[in-house]
């Protein structure tokens, strides 16, 4: 890789001890050095309203658009709330992709983890998620698929990554992962 991209990390849960979070540093450390992820959070912005976009939007909204919108690319990390992704999660993607004509998602080369305790890692929810990434002209990581189930093996107390297998799986996905920015990012 030539360059550095900088890939902002969307993580769908909000719990203070998230899987989904300690996994998102995970992969954030397994990462290429030419990546820099850096985590925003989404859990402080209003719910989508287009009446509060008619006059100032919320600050956090333009926050949130500016750091998207600096960004080359984006990574989900998200656990399944009803076969589905969370409120949070979604939200965020109706605040990005507004005002209309002004989406800070066009053409951004994205990629979706789901993380769960559960067998099926997340299956419902990553699926979900590529819906609303299609629409919203995120061109989106095909292979390999990256569901993470059974996550409370995988990760020690302090969240560090404790199983090999999984470890060598999450480096190749994210060596994937920067060959897709590389080849979709727009400079």
């Amino acid at each position: 890789m030539s360059s550095d991209y900088k890939v902002v990390v969307l993580v769908g849960s909000l719990r203070k001890e998230s899987f989904n979070r300690k996994m998102a540093k995970v992969l954030a450390s397994l990462a290429p050095t030419s990546l820099k992820l850096e985590i925003i959070e989404i859990g402080q912005l209003p719910f989508y309203n287009e009446d509060l976009d008619a006059g100032t939007p919320p600050a956090s909204w333009n926050v949130f658009r500016q750091q998207v919108k600096a960004a080359d690319a984006v990574l989900f990390v998200t656990p399944e709330y009803n076969r589905s992704v969370p409120a949070v999660l979604k939200n965020a993607l109706d605040v990005g992709s507004r005002p209309y004509g002004q989406s800070v998602w066009n053409n951004k080369p994205g990629a979706v983890v789901s993380v769960s305790p559960g067998a099926i890692g997340g299956f419902g929810a990553n699926h979900h998620l590529r819906q609303s990434l299609v629409f919203l002209n995120i061109p989106t990581l095909q292979q390999p698929e990256a569901y993470i189930g059974g996550v409370a093996a995988l990760l020690d107390d302090a969240g560090n990554l404790i199983n090999d297998h999984t470890r060598t799986f999450l480096t190749t996905f994210m060596q994937t992962f920067a060959t897709w920015i590389e080849t979709n990012a727009k400079r």
